[in-house]
Formats: C-alpha cells, sequence, structure tokens
C-alpha cells in the first residue's frame, strides 16, 4: 500500500484545496491556506518515500511493495519499485516541497490552482515510476503533459502559450507512436504486465519497429538532439519552480523509458541502433554546448546545458554495461538535483530584477555573497568538478562508452571542456567584476526562506558527489540483472 500512499497523497492536498475555496470567500485567506496545505502535502508524500527507501532491500533485484488489483479489459491496477525506479520516486518527492517554497512569493495569481496543478503532477511523476502495467503507464505518463502545459501556459511569461504548445504538441505526437506500439504488444503477448512483457520474447523484426515507436516518445521527453528545440522554449516561459520540475524529474522519463521498455523488451532492436544513439548523443554533447556559450539569457543557457547532460544519460544507457548504465542512472538523479538548483538561482535574481539577461548583471559577489558562493557551488557541479555529485555520473558514463565506442568517449569528453568554458563564462558575467548597474546597487542577498530551500539541495549534490555508493547500493542489484538480460537477449 505505501507506494499508492506515496502516489496518491498530493491529491488529498488537491480535495483539501478544493473544498477550501468553497468554504472560505476571501481570496487571500484562500491563497495563504492553499500554499500551506501544498506544501505539508508534499512534505508528507516526501516522508513517506523516504520510509519506502529505508525499507527497500537493495540485495533483491527483482520489484518490491508490489500492488495489484484488476482493473478493466485485462488491464490491471499493478504497481512495484526495483532498484532503477526507487531513487526517482525519492527525487521527485524531494524536489516538490522546495518547488512549493520557491513558489511562496512569486505567485500571486490564481494560487489555488497554481499549488492544484503542482500536486497533480506530482501524482502522475510518481506513478510513472511505480507503474508495473503498459496502460497504468501510459495514463500516468500522458496525463502529466496536462498539469505542465497549464503551469506553463497561465503562470509562464511573456510567450508562454507557444511555449506550452509546443511542449504540449512535440510531446504528443511522440507518445502517439507509443500507443500504437503499445497496443501491438498486448495485442501480441496477450497482457499488460510489464514484468511478463520484459520476460517476452518478440521476433527481431518486430522489435525494431516497437523500438522505433518508444523510441519517438523517449527520445523527445528526454529531449535528444534533434527534437530537443521544445525544451529552452518550455524553460524561458516556465515560472521558476516549472523549470526545476522539468528539468528535475520530466526530462529523466525519457532516460527511464529506455532502462524499463527499450532494453529488457527489445534488447535485439537496443542493440542495432545503439551506434544510432551514440551518434545522436555525440553531436547532443557537442552543439548544444556550442549554443549555450552563445546564450543571451540564463535560463536558456542552463536549458541547452540540460540537453548537453542529458546526451551523456543515453549514451551511457546504449552502452551495455555496468559502469554506463549505473553512471545514466547516476547522471540522472545528480542532474535532478543540480540543474534543479540552478534554475531556482536564476529565479532568485529574477524575482528581484525581473529580468534574465546576463548582459544586466556582473558584480553581484559585491552585494550577494552568499548567492555567489551558492550559485559557484552548483556551477561546478554542473561543470562536474571532483567532489560534486556531477563528477560521478560524467565520468562513470564515459568509462562505460570508451568500453564500447571510443570515437563516441572521446567526443563526449570535449562536452565536459565546454560546459567549463560555458558556465564559467556565465558565472563571471554575472557574479564577478565591478558592479556598474544602478539599479543592481540596493539587490538584496538571499532571506531565509531561499537558504532553507537551497540547504538539501547543496547537502544533497556534496553527498552524492562524496559518497555516491548510497546510490549505486541501491541500484547495482537490478542494473545487473538488466544488463545480463539485454546481453542474453541481444547475443541471441
Amino acid at each position: 500500500m505505501i507506494l499508492s500512499l506515496i502516489t496518491y497523497t498530493p491529491l488529498i492536498g488537491v480535495v483539501l484545496i478544493l473544498a477550501l475555496r468553497t468554504v472560505l470567500k476571501q481570496d487571500a485567506a484562500v491563497a495563504r491556506l492553499s500554499r500551506w496545505i501544498a506544501l505539508w502535502t508534499t512534505v508528507a508524500a516526501l516522508a513517506l518515500s523516504v520510509v519506502m527507501v529505508s525499507h527497500f532491500d537493495p540485495a533483491q533485484p527483482g520489484y518490491q511493495f508490489v500492488e495489484h488489483a484488476r482493473w478493466f479489459s485485462g488491464a490491471s491496477y499493478r504497481m512495484g519499485v526495483d532498484g532503477i525506479s526507487v531513487l526517482f520516486v525519492l527525487l521527485t518527492a524531494f524536489l516538490m516541497p522546495l518547488c512549493i517554497a520557491a513558489s511562496w512569493d512569486s505567485i500571486k495569481d490564481r494560487v489555488p490552482e497554481y499549488m492544484i496543478a503542482f500536486l497533480a503532477l506530482e501524482t502522475m511523476m510518481i506513478g510513472v515510476f511505480c507503474a508495473l502495467d503498459l496502460v497504468l503507464f501510459y495514463i500516468f505518463f500522458e496525463f502529466g503533459l496536462i498539469p505542465m502545459f497549464l503551469i506553463i501556459g497561465i503562470w509562464g511569461g511573456q510567450n508562454r502559450i507557444y511555449a506550452a504548445y509546443k511542449f504540449f504538441l512535440y510531446t504528443l505526437l511522440g507518445s502517439v507512436l507509443m500507443l500504437a506500439a503499445i497496443l501491438a504488444m498486448i495485442g501480441i503477448a496477450h497482457t499488460t504486465s510489464i514484468p511478463e512483457l520484459q520476460a517476452y520474447h518478440f521476433a527481431p523484426a518486430l522489435q525494431t519497429w516497437l523500438w522505433l515507436a518508444f523510441f519517438a516518445s523517449f527520445a523527445v521527453k528526454m529531449p535528444m538532439w534533434p527534437v530537443h528545440t521544445w525544451l529552452p522554449d518550455a524553460h524561458v516561459e516556465a515560472p521558476t519552480a516549472g523549470s526545476v520540475i522539468l528539468a528535475g524529474v520530466l526530462l529523466k522519463m525519457g532516460g527511464y523509458g529506455f532502462l524499463r521498455f527499450s532494453l529488457p523488451m527489445f534488447p535485439a532492436a537496443s542493440a542495432l541502433f545503439a551506434p544510432l544513439i551514440f551518434a545522436l548523443s555525440a553531436i547532443a554533447i557537442v552543439y548544444t554546448s556550442l549554443v549555450a556559450w552563445r546564450q543571451t539569457d540564463i535560463k536558456k543557457l542552463i536549458a541547452y546545458s540540460s540537453v548537453a547532460h542529458m546526451g551523456f544519460v543515453t549514451m551511457g544507457i546504449f552502452s551495455g554495461n555496468l559502469q554506463g548504465v549505473q553512471g545514466a542512472i547516476f547522471q540522472m538523479l545528480s542532474h535532478g538535483v543540480i540543474s534543479g538548483a540552478l534554475f531556482l538561482c536564476v529565479g532568485v535574481i529574477y524575482d528581484r530584477m525581473h529580468t534574465r539577461e546576463i548582459a544586466f548583471y556582473g558584480g553581484l559577489a559585491n552585494r550577494m555573497p552568499v548567492y555567489a558562493a551558492t550559485f559557484m557551488l552548483f556551477t561546478m557541479g554542473n561543470v562536474g568538478l571532483p567532489g560534486t555529485s556531477g563528477f560521478v555520473g560524467e565520468m562513470l558514463t564515459m568509462t562505460g562508452v570508451y568500453a564500447a565506442s571510443t570515437w563516441t568517449a572521446i567526443v563526449a569528453a570535449t562536452g565536459v571542456i565546454l560546459s567549463a568554458v560555458y558556465m564559467l563564462t556565465l558565472y563571471r558575467r554575472v557574479v564577478f567584476g565591478q558592479l556598474t548597474n544602478p539599479q543592481l546597487a540596493a539587490i538584496p542577498d538571499m532571506d531565509m526562506r531561499e537558504l532553507l530551500i537551497f540547504a538539501p539541495l547543496i547537502a544533497g549534490a556534496l553527498a552524492l558527489g562524496v559518497y555516491p555508493k548510497f546510490v549505486f547500493a541501491v541500484t547495482n542489484a537490478s542494473v545487473e540483472r538488466l544488463i545480463d538480460v539485454w546481453r542474453a537477449s541481444a547475443g541471441g
């Protein structure tokens, strides 16, 4: 029952906020209480996630906390987690209270609706990582588009409608092909159970088409080059908390989909298309890093940086060895913490100055020393400084890929250099130098609320960088089984 509790606890907050709106007639009181309800609801989901992880047995490679009930037309309500998915549930629950807290003062219009959208989104995201039924997975996967579409389209920036529709149409188009593949798989295997489908042997020729259909959805969700163009627009127009959850969790659903579906269900096709993935990943790392270097908007720069870092994830997943896959999972978790923190850093100065133009800033270290130190830490984490979580993921993925494709690892290594170029250039222009803009003369440093938001992110980035075994101990058994199954099936 604990997985259902974690998944649907946010919906309790939705019901309470809706009830609150019918009882209270004062908008200010409803907005204030809605914030508190959303915060404590997400904290409760986080507490349940911590309890789940504490009772998780890392030595067992199979699914745990399994819940199963018959649903309709052969589909079942089947939930469970293994070493690959359990930490993504924890990451989602970890980021959500920070997103609510980050929106405390910046969101002033339609606050109850905003909180409802985030709570509904949390349920859908956690459901994606817990679902063990193909139909249930698709429902969670697709319904998550709706609250994010509303978050961008209602509370976003000046071009929010364009960005929201672009986000929605890109992801929906890929998912239509995945739906066709899902229906074909159910018709052939006569089951919607994900564990049973992972054990089912699809014909190699059929695997190719099924793999391409799933790839269309997951590649857009990641996003991979060249279907990445929706992401910078979505990030720029989304509110700060929307960018945090978009980069921190929603992008990870593509990588999770590759691990849960493409590798175990279509192993022959995954081995066949691995060179294509390597090529697209290498292009993404170098191309989007160069594009990021020339950006004038801070958010857009970090958005292109996310595409480059997801390139490390995709090449690690399809490397077919323990180091690559472990590195990919670690990179996704690390990126969730670091990119989320970077977007929060942008939100801190945007809330004060209402602009994200790099040229507007300069010399912030003179007025905001605490902010400068915090921004420096996450800049270094994004670059991959040893001691931060960014270093471990990048090194492991490149180690794994080097064993599978030497040229891909060499090209990816240039991406590490380029990430240092654009991130340190950004930091120098925003934080260092003289405080020449008179509008920045009175800009205040971070307050206590903002410090409390960043404290767990700082602890997470450093803890994962210093003691990565926390992740590997949980994921190792499930990843080893995945690789063994993939190699045996692909080789056969």
